[in-house]
């Protein structure tokens, strides 16, 4: 009978973490440093997201740049996406956390390069998006402990966390070296782990949600060929 218990328990807290999320507060705000209503993205053209590198002690997170690719890749009219994991090899070693640019002017003065700038001419890139920030746990509380009993591990408690997630992507033209626009998208959010027998995590998807408005919001910056832009999110959700 405990062993029937248990089962169904674990089974009723695989149930609940698909169901249950923690909540989150999107902010975006866009800013456009020329009229992009001329920014048409070329058939055959694309864009490349890239996240910036300085060392081990700071990185923009891969899973965040690639998801911010896969927003924009997205809709009825296709954004050619260049995935910067292939970018990144190609460009070897420039992109290396030794060697990689901090900001986005000092990957244009790498241009002086023949075979780098050559590198990123074989990929057609016309538009480039230079993306910074990490995501971050600001707080913890709460405490959590488990036994191991007759009828197997146990735990009781609560905790709570809260993550903050800040970045900026300046979108440049390729071909023209401007700026033409730049993104600023954060996001709070927070997380709860109730445990009665097995920890339940109520997770605050704060990293997804602010990917999903970065990318949508980025889809606007740019139309296919004369299709029309996508419609820009609200400034916060």
């Amino acid at each position: 009978m405990n062993k029937f218990i248990l089962k169904l328990t674990s089974l009723s807290v695989l149930l609940l973490v698909g169901l249950l999320q923690g909540c989150t507060t999107v902010t975006i705000d866009q800013s456009r440093v020329v009229d992009t209503r001329a920014s048409t993205l070329t058939t055959g053209k694309s864009v490349v997201v890239v996240g910036r590198r300085s060392g081990a002690e700071y990185e923009t997170e891969p899973d965040l740049v690639n998801c911010i690719g896969k927003v924009l890749n997205s809709g009825q009219s296709e954004v050619k996406v260049i995935p910067e994991d292939t970018f990144v090899d190609k460009l070897y070693p420039w992109f290396e956390p030794r060697t990689a640019p901090v900001k986005v002017n000092d990957l244009f003065r790498l241009l002086e390069y023949k075979e780098l700038s050559k590198a990123i001419e074989d990929f057609d890139v016309q538009y480039l998006v230079w993306v910074d920030g990490s995501t971050q746990t600001i707080s913890k509380s709460g405490q959590i402990t488990c036994s191991l009993g007759i009828t197997g591990i146990s735990c009781f408690g609560f905790g709570t966390w809260d993550e903050k997630a800040d970045y900026e992507a300046t979108i440049w033209d390729y071909n023209k070296r401007e700026m033409i626009g730049k993104i600023n998208g954060s996001a709070d959010g927070t997380s709860y782990m109730p445990a009665i027998v097995l920890p339940i995590p109520i997770i605050a998807p704060v990293q997804g949600d602010v990917c999903k408005a970065i990318g949508s919001q980025l889809r606007s910056f740019f139309s296919v060929d004369g299709q029309p832009k996508a419609a820009a999110v609200n400034k916060s959700t």
